[in-house]
């Protein structure tokens, strides 16, 4: 699997956790920055990793900023990203069999290394589980797109 990794400054203090338990799990990761701990704009970040996966350069990403927050606003705005910000194993597990995230989101503040890597662990290895999920899944998207279309009028 190819999985894209970006972070900005607040988050960078857990990347290299979090790409060795990728690198770990069979990965292939692409490195999308930032590359130190110098100050810049998560937004820049975020929507990097986001193109590269809506051009299929990878087959998921994972975002990691301070808390998270930002980066998860960032990667939803894009229609097909479903970005999940995890803060334990059960919020990992659950976002890849209900949610089919397609986007990890961890913040390098509020999530320890030892629960960073067992969360990547267990969303890289959890299935989607389907059926009413995407059902649920289609909807959403279909609900998002009407509402788009009726608000450009």
């Amino acid at each position: 699997m190819r999985i894209g990794l970006a972070c900005d400054h607040g988050g960078y203090p857990l990347k290299d956790t979090v790409r060795n338990a990728l690198a770990k799990s069979g990965s292939e990761v692409m490195d999308l920055g930032t590359d130190d701990a110098a100050s810049v704009d998560y937004p820049d970040f975020a929507f990097k990793a986001v193109k590269a996966l809506m051009q299929g350069q990878c087959d998921r990403i994972v975002l990691i900023c301070g808390t998270g927050i930002g980066m998860s606003i960032c990667a939803n705005r894009i229609p097909g990203v479903r970005a999940t910000l995890c803060h334990n194993e059960f919020d990992a597990r659950m976002s890849r069999q209900h949610n089919d995230s397609n986007c990890l989101v961890l913040g390098s503040r509020t999530t320890g290394t030892a629960v960073a890597e067992d969360i990547v662990t267990i969303w890289l290895k959890t299935e989607f589980e389907g059926g009413r999920h995407q059902t649920r899944l289609e909807k959403i998207e279909s609900l998002a797109q009407a509402f788009i279309t009726h608000h450009q009028r």
